[in-house]
């Protein structure tokens, strides 16, 4: 090869320019979904999902007794335990309920025939009720990752030797230890892990805030009346904390502003 082509073969380069340096594009890694311990129960269960807190015991809900064994209703009003399922698998129509929430610590369960869960004279469950009544309200009690749920007579409800549904037991052990399972899609709450303080807009925040620091020695808020430019800006860069006390300190209506 000739000086001139050697030359020629480069890149012309002006005086002052740096030599750029080829960049390689590196590809996007694509998230990898990892299937949590719970993802896997839901699927061993035909999408039937485990309820941790009485909210989430409404709609459409199974009550399983040991491992993929769900309690049943019988055409006479009372309930037994179904068949074991096979993995992958959810309960049989005779097997599921539907939960209805009374209050914030009680629901009210209606089996495939149309009629409420209830406990007769001798402690049986049974599903007979047109209504809801006392007899017919249920709590579900979460505690220590298990569950019982007890009826309006002080008993929880069990499983006898003979898987007959009974509520007798005023204490809660293996027999009474249960899981409801939900077919119903979660629903995400945006603001569940945000503190109810700053829940709203920033005005709301801020008044928020006021009440809950304010020494109130005149038992009137005081509100800050400059513009909320500055706690937009500071909501975008982590400060509104600091933005939100620099705000009342001025006002002198902090009891920790000094």
């Amino acid at each position: 090869m000739s000086e001139y082509d050697k030359v020629r073969s480069g890149k012309l380069i002006l005086k002052g320019e740096k030599k750029r340096t080829k960049k390689r594009k590196l590809k996007k890694q694509e998230k990898e979904y990892v299937i949590t311990s719970e993802d896997k129960d839901t699927i061993i269960h035909g999408g039937w999902w485990k309820t941790t807190q009485v909210s989430e015991v409404t709609g459409t809900v199974a009550i399983e007794f040991g491992n993929h064994i769900y309690m049943k209703a019988l055409d006479n009003g009372l309930f037994t335990l179904g068949a074991p399922h096979n993995e992958g698998e959810g309960p049989s129509p005779e097997e599921i309920l539907t939960a209805f929430p009374i209050g914030e610590t009680k629901v009210a369960l209606k089996s495939g025939y149309g009629k409420y869960l209830g406990v007769d004279k001798k402690g049986i469950v049974v599903g007979r009720s047109d209504a809801v009544g006392m007899i017919e309200q249920w709590e579900p009690i979460f505690q220590d990752n298990k569950l019982a749920i007890l009826n309006s007579n002080n008993c929880f409800m069990s499983v006898t030797d003979e898987d007959d549904i009974i509520c007798q037991s005023k204490t809660a052990g293996p027999s009474e230890f249960c899981t409801v399972r939900s077919i119903t899609q979660k629903t995400h709450d945006p603001n569940k892990d945000i503190p109810k303080e700053e829940q709203g807009s920033l005005h709301d925040v801020e008044v928020n805030y006021v009440k809950k620091f304010q020494k109130f020695q005149d038992k009137k808020l005081k509100i800050s009346k400059e513009d909320n430019s500055k706690l937009e800006k500071a909501k975008r860069e982590g400060n509104l904390h600091e933005a939100l006390l620099d705000r009342r300190s001025k006002m002198k209506a902090d009891r920790y502003c000094k």
